[in-house]
């Protein structure tokens, strides 16, 4: 299909997890939305609900002729697309890179070119690396740990520079752990919510890499989708970073106790090495995003995990 008149809006990686999401809330408030995805890892299943009201390409975000056509008549560009694994960035740094950097490289010049409005770019809180200093704050500086959060600040600075020599609007949004519904947990590289969960859905020991007291700010992923939206049109937003997170931390035995609970599952996890790549805390300020996008969390932890165990059940996640 064509894209309709109206605000356009193009989605990379919108057969995925966050950006299926994204789509969904786009088209609620009026969008016409085209949809980019090579389908290496988002699923068909995740636009079924949207796919006859959807421009959809099939193709390689770091191909620039690819690349052109999806961002053509467009007027924001939500730039979801990328390995977003730093296992998988450890075990293959050239190809995570030719995506998360050429590909975002590939998208922000064409937006250059077709006179795209604004790019908001979903950026990683990995960036901050391990430091010790908690909460994170936008303006400290980046220690990336491992090829993935090398590659996602790199789009960051990318953007930034995209602002500051061209005049495109360019938003990064550091994405603290995101998760909910569609979260793939059947991959070697899953996250660590729908792994839990699935784990005790199934009465399966889960495991935990390392002690289990390192701590993550987690975020529900409607969260993470109303932050994209207040990003295309927050007026003071272009050329910085917003991080997006629930605005607390919790260590990962507590997080599968919760899980635990709301599954009704006494397992015992299984403690495995840590893995490299990994910081120890993580935990976001809010203040930036509360004052420029006017933004913050509104879906708590706990009923986050309730939404995604019970999305789980219902379309057989733990069988």
């Amino acid at each position: 299909m064509a894209i309709r008149a109206g605000r356009r809006a193009l989605v990379t990686g919108g057969a995925g997890f966050i950006g299926s999401h994204l789509v969904d809330a786009l088209l609620a408030a009026g969008w016409s939305v085209r949809v980019l995805d090579d389908f290496s890892s988002g699923r068909e299943a995740n636009l079924a609900q949207a796919r006859d009201r959807i421009e959809l390409l099939r193709g390689d975000l770091a191909d620039p002729e690819v690349a052109a056509a999806a961002v053509a008549d467009v007027e924001v560009v939500f730039h979801q697309g990328a390995v977003p694994s730093v296992p998988r960035s450890l075990e293959e740094p050239i190809r995570t890179n030719r995506v998360n950097v050429d590909g975002t490289l590939q998208i922000l010049e064409a937006s250059r070119r077709a006179g795209v409005r604004r790019v908001v770019y979903a950026a990683s809180s990995s960036a901050y690396g391990d430091t010790e200093v908690l909460p994170k704050v936008e303006t400290m500086p980046a220690d990336p740990l491992s090829p993935y959060a090398l590659q996602k600040y790199a789009g960051e600075v990318y953007c930034r520079l995209y602002h500051r020599l061209y005049g495109l609007e360019t938003v990064a949004l550091r994405y603290f752990n995101v998760f909910g519904p569609r979260q793939d947990p059947r991959s070697t590289y899953a996250a660590v919510v729908p792994r839990f969960a699935v784990a005790c859905l199934r009465g399966e020991p889960p495991t935990i890499h390392g002690d289990g007291e390192q701590s993550r700010d987690f975020t529900y992923v409607g969260d993470a989708v109303r932050a994209n939206l207040a990003a295309a049109d927050a007026p003071k937003a272009p050329g910085l970073v917003f991080n997006v997170a629930g605005g607390r931390r919790v260590t990962l035995n507590a997080l599968l106790a919760t899980i635990q609970q709301i599954v009704g599952s006494r397992v015992t996890p299984i403690h495995g090495p840590a893995r490299p790549g990994d910081v120890r805390h993580s935990q976001a300020d809010l203040t930036r995003a509360r004052t420029l996008l006017e933004w913050e969390p509104s879906v708590s932890l706990e009923e986050g995990l309730r939404r995604t165990v019970e999305s789980l059940r219902a379309d057989g996640g733990a069988a």
